[in-house]
């Protein structure tokens, strides 16, 4: 798949000239693209709630995010474009932050915490409380080149492209090809794209679970030296004895790659002046090492372990104010391949000159035993000639994963199992309010750019697990002067 893709990226050039010279006569052809066009959005992402994966579905889920993208469409000629995008995403995660909860608080919140902890070694910890670890933020980039031509009658749009992203944890290379096929005087749209997406994992583990292996499960090496382990009743137990914590599975990943393989299909419809309909499918096979290294699992037949006071056990008393961490028995593992269908149906209706209503159903399925539904509704508002509200609402409800039970409930004889309560039964609600304001004679300038429109978005998330959500979002699209 790979050198079909590079294959297509060296050759397509010359096959699409080959094509267009091939194609009959045409009096007159409107460029596809008039000039350059910029479009910006910059959003800000905050969220909360008490399920993290990261320590076992509970603590603290807080995270916040800001986030750039901008996309460039270029035309090169009368028939072809070529788009350029990136996206530059910098958040600040608490949940992540506890890979080790016992490097402290930078953030004031627990003082005492982050003294004790630069002082007398990683003696407490708290899944309630975000810690100072270098986990706790990272910057996520992204870039996509595409390609497009247009055939002559403008029937015919063929694309490729080339994508690329990074994180701390994880590098993935993409690319795909895609065809457009317009009939009945452009009122009838065909679509099929195929991607391609490779990613390389650089697993980054809980404290507890690398320091075991590095150490060659020595408790009294590296970061275990000097400090006490607790078994459930706030005894401490002989790091050297048959009955010692130790994690569940007898190693860490080894396969460090994943692929992900989506074909789309897309068939679009204009079935009067006033409605249109479509339907999208996106059938997804993925392969490799597809769990979460970070996400800690607790079973239940298997005792309980603690790095923190004594007298804070029994754990379960109180855990919000208990200043103890529970050793996680193993990390999230799950299977190495996986199936997802996503089938969505659009439907747009104009109502008036005025009101326009974008209605969206999709169900999904997978191997993995989810299913899902959402159900979203977009009302546009014209207010005068160039500003639209768009107030929006979706529902979202699945079913849990196979291998999913919550905190200290999954059961160590399984294969797989997660924590992860987005893999859970969970029904969501967002509620949405947009504002654009649209100048088609693009009158406002900021320097040769013109500017088509201006857009500002809210947006409020709630999950029925407990999980909240805000998003401010802002974009502005602008066009070369010619």
């Amino acid at each position: 798949m790979k050198k079909l893709i590079m294959l297509s990226l060296l050759f397509y050039p010359f096959w699409a000239l080959a094509q267009t010279a091939n194609d009959p006569p045409v009096m007159f052809k409107k460029r596809v693209l008039e000039t350059t066009e910029v479009d910006i959005l910059t959003s800000y992402y905050t969220q909360d709630g008490q399920n993290a994966a990261v320590t076992g579905g509970i603590g603290t889920e807080q995270l916040s995010d800001f986030a750039s993208y901008i996309n460039i469409s270029i035309p090169l000629n009368i028939d072809d474009v070529l788009t350029i995008d990136a996206t530059v995403s910098a958040y600040t995660s608490a949940s992540s932050s506890n890979l080790n909860p016992w490097s402290g608080d930078s953030d004031g919140d627990d003082d005492e915490r982050e003294d004790s902890y630069i002082n007398n070694g990683p003696t407490t910890g708290t899944p309630w409380v975000a810690s100072s670890g270098a986990s706790r933020k990272d910057t996520w980039i992204n870039t996509n080149i595409g390609y497009s031509h247009s055939s002559n009658d403008r029937n015919s749009i063929y694309s490729t492209n080339v994508s690329f992203a990074n994180e701390y944890d994880y590098t993935s290379f993409g690319g795909g090809i895609g065809i457009v096929r317009l009939f009945n005087q452009k009122n009838t749209e065909l679509s099929l794209n195929a991607t391609l997406f490779k990613d390389s994992w650089r697993p980054q583990y809980p404290t507890e679970i690398k320091t075991y292996f590095n150490a060659n499960g020595n408790l009294n090496a590296d970061f275990f030296q000097g400090v006490d382990i607790l078994d459930q009743n706030g005894i401490i137990i002989n790091k050297a004895g048959p009955n010692a914590w130790k994690p569940t599975s007898s190693s860490l990943i080894n396969n460090k790659g994943r692929n992900t393989y989506v074909l789309s299909f897309g068939f679009s419809q204009i079935v009067s002046k006033t409605t249109q309909i479509a339907v999208i499918v996106d059938p997804t096979y993925q392969k490799g090492w597809l769990a979460n290294p970070m996400q800690r699992v607790y079973f239940a037949d298997k005792d309980n372990f603690y790095i923190g006071n004594a007298s804070s056990i029994p754990f379960y008393t109180d855990p919000k104010n208990k200043d103890v961490f529970q050793l996680a028995d193993d990390i999230e593992r799950l299977p190495n391949s996986r199936f997802k269908v996503p089938i969505g149906v659009r439907f747009n209706q104009f109502l008036h000159e005025n009101f326009v209503i974008r209605t969206y159903y999709r169900y999904y399925f997978d191997d993995w035993g989810i299913q899902s539904h959402t159900a979203d509704a977009e009302l546009a508002i014209k207010l005068g000639q160039k500003f639209t509200i768009n107030p929006n609402y979706r529902f979202y409800t699945q079913t849990a994963a196979d291998y999913f039970a919550p905190f200290d409930e999954l059961l160590s004889t399984d294969k797989y199992y997660t924590s992860d309560y987005d893999l859970s039964t969970f029904n969501a609600n967002q509620f949405g309010l947009g504002l654009m304001y649209t100048d088609i004679f693009t009158k406002k300038h900021i320097w040769k750019f013109g500017l088509k429109n201006l857009t500002l978005d809210y947006n409020y998330y709630k999950r029925s697990t407990g999980l909240r959500a805000h998003i401010v979002s802002l974009g502005a699209k602008f066009s070369l002067d010619r």
